[in-house]
């Protein structure tokens, strides 16, 4: 819907919706309805009769949102019929599939862009505009928390993102968008991988501890909703109530499982030791029951730290709010130069989904004679290669107890077109009053209270 709400509002007359296909007939029926007043009568095509498709209409790009364990399935089967590709993250789910896009890309001469909206949204691009400026030197060190509180990030222990064999854990499926953005943020890309993880929440442990004994499969069918804040009531929601409930018919897919079930297999908290081929060494977290929704990334380089928090409103997929949305009030930027005064820098805003990520992605990719992008923002195969890489060694890491190297995952993967980041072999200039780190108003609303009680003493 991201994108063909995009070309009805603002790309119709640069890029024309050729047919569309879906496994579900009623979702194929509610698109058709939904374009036809921009595009008129829209061919639907079965999933079975997606070649037919390519053959009669010859797109020049196919674009793939269907589920995680089927994005090779498609994009091969497109660019073998002499389309370009454009999928939704991530790109696939494991190294096999992964090897088969590499090698079809290569085969075919054709296209993939992989759509990580995160880069583009403002506070992002701003973060390696920083970066890029040698502010703080060469990166040495990074610290990543991410947390989904426990609406948006409940709602991944639902749907067929439950299981590994459908997106490949939240190690893949969600956490791409993260190690997507710091391979770029650095502009290098992972070496070894050493991951822990489990399901320590989502569980029938939990729900004890809840008290919601007796639960049914799912939702729907649940006695318990009165008492559990994890109740999805899909017919009060319209575009969940359209999509799904009113189609299970078609494809028996549920929207509304339990979230405490056996059936779930993927982990709700992970933790990874990661290093980059720059030399740079990452602690990452990643937790799916948190009471606030957001990310916590710190950068400490060779002349100094940068940290940036952001606060994300929580949302349930199709509930129709905005999914990613910034709170600005949650959402800083703030510089630690060594041996002088820190600062705050002031943060650019945007909006709409993915912290106003999305329209501007889906400018840069539908606009005809787009300006050339000073930040590259636009990810392609082997971008989006190395984002599943990490998630996808982090969870044989899990499995084995061992530290994975990732080259050794794949093969005749390039090197990615990324910036040069400074700092490299820079000379730092000798700072000789460090004293005014306590000093001046603009530190004040920085500087733990500790060292402000301190220095006051």
């Amino acid at each position: 819907m991201m994108f063909t709400d995009a070309f009805i509002k603002y790309f119709k007359d640069h890029a024309k919706l050729l047919a569309i296909s879906d496994i579900n007939q009623g979702r194929l029926a509610l698109a058709e309805k939904s374009l036809k007043p921009t595009f008129g009568d829209i061919p639907c095509y079965k999933a079975e009769d997606f070649d037919k498709m390519l053959k009669t209409h010859r797109p020049d790009c196919v674009i793939v949102t269907t589920i995680d364990r089927a994005h090779d399935e498609y994009i091969c089967r497109s660019l073998e019929a002499g389309c370009d590709v454009i999928t939704e993250k991530p790109m696939t789910i494991d190294e096999k599939k992964c090897q088969r896009i590499i090698d079809t890309v290569k085969k075919t001469g054709k296209k993939v862009r992989v759509t990580f909206n995160y880069r583009y949204s403002p506070p992002r691009s701003q973060v390696k505009e920083l970066l890029l400026s040698g502010v703080i030197g060469k990166i040495l060190s990074v610290t990543f928390q991410w947390v989904l509180n426990t609406n948006h990030g409940a709602d991944y222990f639902r749907r067929w993102h439950r299981n590994k064999s459908n997106s490949g854990g939240l190690m893949v499926h969600k956490a791409t968008h993260h190690f997507d953005l710091i391979n770029w943020w650095l502009g290098t890309v992972p070496e070894t991988v050493f991951a822990r993880g489990a399901r320590v929440f989502y569980n029938a442990q939990q729900a004890e501890r809840y008290g919601l004994a007796g639960r049914a499969t799912r939702c729907r069918d649940c006695k318990l909703g009165q008492k559990c804040n994890y109740y999805l009531d899909m017919s009060s929601m319209d575009i969940i109530r359209d999509l799904y409930l009113n189609n299970e018919q078609y494809d028996g897919y549920l929207r509304d499982k339990c979230v405490f079930s056996d059936e779930i297999d993927i982990e709700d908290t992970m933790n990874l030791v990661v290093t980059y081929k720059s030399g740079a060494f990452m602690s990452y977290s990643l937790v799916a029951f948190s009471s606030w929704e957001g990310y916590r990334v710190e950068f400490t380089g060779t002349k100094g730290r940068l940290e940036h928090y952001c606060q994300e409103a929580s949302y349930i997929n199709g509930d129709g709010s905005i999914p990613g949305e910034i709170k600005p009030e949650g959402t800083s930027i703030r510089i630690f130069p060594q041996f002088q005064t820190p600062y705050t820098v002031p943060i650019h805003r945007g909006e709409g989904g993915h912290g106003g990520g999305d329209i501007v992605m889906l400018h840069d990719i539908f606009m005809p004679n787009a300006q050339p992008d000073p930040l590259r923002r636009s990810a392609d195969y082997v971008q989006g290669a190395y984002s599943i890489l990490t998630g996808i060694a982090a969870n044989k890491s899990m499995a084995t107890n061992a530290m994975i190297y990732v080259d050794q995952l794949v093969k005749g993967l390039p090197d990615p077109n990324f910036l040069p980041m400074p700092g490299q072999n820079e000379s730092i200039p000798y700072v000789s009053d460090s004293q005014h780190l306590l000093d001046g108003r603009k530190a004040e609303g920085i500087i733990p209270v500790r060292l402000l009680e301190e220095n006051q003493h």
